[in-house]
């Protein structure tokens, strides 16, 4: 891993787009406060919206088998079964 490029509070204040613009696009920095390390921009880890068809398939194909019958049952099981009246007090 590439060790992370060291700024001063000063080049993040004077240079903060261009320096937020490099930490959306993947690089991260470690932030100096008169030579002391004081923290670090990281960009932030993105969730995926999108499987490829290929990948889920071969998911698909090392998943456990579901029984339907206990799966249900544990809806059941878990799932709130009487109906509540709000107004009934």
């Amino acid at each position: 891993m590439a060790a992370q490029q060291e700024i001063t509070q000063r080049d993040l204040r004077n240079r903060s787009k261009e320096i937020m613009d490099a930490v959306q696009g993947g690089q991260a920095f470690t932030v100096t406060r008169d030579g002391h390390r004081i923290g670090e921009l990281i960009p932030l880890r993105r969730r995926r919206r999108f499987v490829p068809r290929g990948e889920f398939a071969a998911m698909s194909r090392t998943a456990s088998d579901i029984s339907l019958d206990a799966f249900r049952a544990d809806q059941d099981a878990t799932a709130e079964q009487k109906l509540d009246d709000p107004y009934a007090r």
